[in-house]
Formats: structure tokens, sequence, C-alpha cells
């Protein structure tokens, strides 16, 4: 015998109106329309029914109650149909027919009080790359970009029609946007609604459609915006310009343009975070001896002060010549990397000149001996990029 009370979910001491709303929900979940029709659905489905009917009526739930299924054939169930169609007790199929014809009504005056949809959807948002200087994105600066893209139809200006034409109401639908049938079944009547097959669901038709875009309100083409580079942008940031992507569609709104930066490589700067790093060439009397030295820089010629004794790979800060940084003012530091040259085509006089420095300082026959790498030059160069 069938369990009506698990099949609807309720205990055996539910109220008429809690087994009403227990019926409706399992209604809304198990419904074939809802489900799908399949063998499990319908067999599903008509066990609430059934459920429905016996827990409904006073009678055939206490026959229930005291073990008796009154669905069963001759188990008192009226006809014997297991449905009562107008037969038995009286209380039949129409209860709870009504109840369904109610249900699918509401849900289909819902679904048609929505109205015709919209022709005009938004663009989608667009990614383009923006190649720029190193100089751009120190100093910060503006660039133009040119992609391609759907832009506005320029004919109909978005509307869809040919020049002199207009959309017509939907003859169809009557400019709903939706179509409404009643289909009868066991339940009831039941009404479904759904997006008129003449218009699409937009409640209007463009008999005679712009030629130029064929209807769409938007064309293939291409488009031009100056971008204002920020200062301490870097290769891989990304800026987005609100409104300059993709046209919409029959005179949506645009999608966002979002621009990823890509930076040059530059001839004689290489970036490390905020700071910039360049190596200059120093002889090495110049290095032994010290020098000023003028090297062009993005800021224009600086001097740099190479000390007396500089060793190969030493670094001379600049402060406040290096990158910029983002949502700020300040600059990172110019670091000048010494690159210490030794001469390999000595003529006779200088290499004599050399000897006789190597006497002066005892470096005739220099001894070997192994560095610590704690101090080494690399270490050092390290320590000096990092602003250790």
């Amino acid at each position: 015998m069938n369990d009506y009370y698990a099949i609807l979910g309720v205990d055996k001491s539910a109220t008429p109106e809690e087994i009403k709303r227990a019926y409706r929900r399992a209604c809304r979940e198990s419904h074939p329309d809802v489900a799908g029709s399949t063998p499990e659905v319908e067999e599903r489905f008509k066990q609430i029914n059934a459920a429905y009917e016996v827990l409904s009526d006073p009678q055939k739930r206490e026959m229930f109650d005291m073990g008796v299924d009154p669905m069963a054939p001759g188990g008192g169930g009226g006809n014997g149909s297991g449905f009562g169609f107008g037969g038995g007790t009286g209380s039949g199929f129409g209860s709870f027919a009504d109840i369904f014809e109610t249900f699918f009504a509401a849900a289909a005056g819902a679904q048609a009080s929505r109205g015709p949809v919209s022709r005009q959807q938004r663009g989608r948002d667009q990614l383009e790359r923006l190649t720029v200087d190193l100089a751009d994105v120190v100093f910060g600066a503006q660039a133009d970009l040119t992609f391609s893209t759907f832009v506005a139809c320029d004919l109909c200006g978005g509307s869809c029609c040919a020049p002199g034409t207009e959309p017509v109401r939907c003859q169809a639908c009557g400019g709903r946007g939706a179509t409404e049938r009643v289909v009868r079944s066991m339940l009831g009547n039941m009404r479904t609604v759904d997006a008129c097959r003449t218009c699409q669901g937009f409640g209007t038709v463009i008999p005679t459609p712009c030629p130029e875009c064929a209807g769409q309100g938007r064309i293939r083409g291409s488009k031009q915006v100056t971008v204002t580079v920020p200062a301490g942008a870097d290769s891989g940031n990304r800026l987005r310009v609100q409104g300059r992507g993709e046209a919409g569609l029959a005179g949506g709104p645009n999608g966002d343009l979002y621009i990823v930066f890509q930076v040059r490589r530059h001839p004689d700067f290489t970036r490390e975070g905020d700071n910039l790093v360049c190596t200059l060439p120093v002889p090495m009397t110049a290095a032994a001896l010290g020098a000023t030295m003028v090297i062009e820089t993005l800021d224009g010629p600086q001097e740099v002060n190479v000390r007396p004794g500089s060793q190969p790979r030493e670094v001379v800060t600049l402060e406040g010549l290096g990158a910029g940084r983002l949502n700020s003012n300040r600059r990172g530091d110019l670091k000048v990397v010494l690159d210490i040259r030794v001469p390999t085509d000595l003529d006779d006089a200088q290499r004599e000149l050399l000897q006789r420095l190597a006497a002066e300082r005892g470096e005739e026959h220099p001894e070997a001996a192994l560095a610590s790498t704690a101090g080494s030059v690399f270490s050092r160069l390290k320590d000096k990029l990092a602003g250790r």
C-alpha cells in the first residue's frame, strides 16, 4: 500500500491546509512540463495526485488511516479508476483540476506581464594591447589607439530600419512579444506562454531592414581613442576606458574597452620595479684616478661622479631619475653600473708605464689568493640594486 503522507512529505497529524500547501509544492517541482516528460516523472506525478485525493477527502483519509487504500481497485475509491472523474464520492478530480488551472494561469500571466523584450543589447567589452615607450610610462603621456570593432550604423543610427521606415507592431502577438495557448489535459486547462515566433519576442517587426547593417544597428569598423598613459605604468598593467568597447545591438550602449600596456625595450635602460638601470663604460684610468662623466638620461644630460678606486660593477645612484610610481608623484632612482674597461691594445710606451706602476706597487708578481664571495662584485652589485 502506498504511503500517501510520505509522498506529500507531511506528518499524519498534518492539517488540511498543510496538505494543500505540500501538494501544490510537489506539483510545481514534479510536473512533467517542469521536471521533464519521462516515465518516472509521470509516475511520480500520478502518485502525488492520488495522495492528495486521498488525504484531502476526510472519508478517504480515515479509510487510509485504518489501513485501507481507497485508491486501490475495490478499495472504496469510487468508480475504481483511482481518479474518480465525477463518480464515487463526488469530490473527484475537479477540485485539483481547478487548482492546477489557477496555478498555471498565474504562471502564464506573470510571464505575459513582462511584455516584449528590447532589441537593444549592450555591446561586449573589448581587450586591446597598446605598445608604448619607456619614457611614456616614466613621465606619463597621451597615445592614440586604433582598433577594429563594431560601431554604430551611420545610415540607420541604430534603429535597424531603412531610412524613412520604422518598426511596426507585430500582428501575431499584438505587440506583447509572446503568444499564449491553452492545453487541455486530465488536470484541466493549462495556459502556456512562449516567445512570439514572428517577432522573436520583440513585439515589433522590421519590414524593411537597414541595407547597411542588415537590421543589426551596427557594422564592423574601426575606432580611434586617445589613451592617457599614467606615469608608473608597466607591461601587463590594464586600463579600463568606459563605453569605448563594441557598439551595442539596435542602438544599445557600448561595452567597455580594456587596454593592456606593453613597454618597448629601451636600448640603454632597463626597469627594475621603480628604478631604472644602465651600464656606463669607464676607462681603467678614470676608475683608478676618479672622474666626472656626463651621460644622457631620460631627463637629459646628467653628471656621474666616478670616485677614485671605483671597482667593476660598482653602482652609482642618481636619485629621483627612475621610473614613475602609479598614483604618486614620486619616482624611483637611476642605478648606473660602472663597467671598468681594461685596455687590450697597449703600445710599447703604455706597456712600459704600466710595468713601472706595477713595480712601484709591488705587483710585478702578484700572489694568487681566493677572495670571499661575501664581498664579491656580484654580491655588492645585488646589494646596491636592492638599496642595501
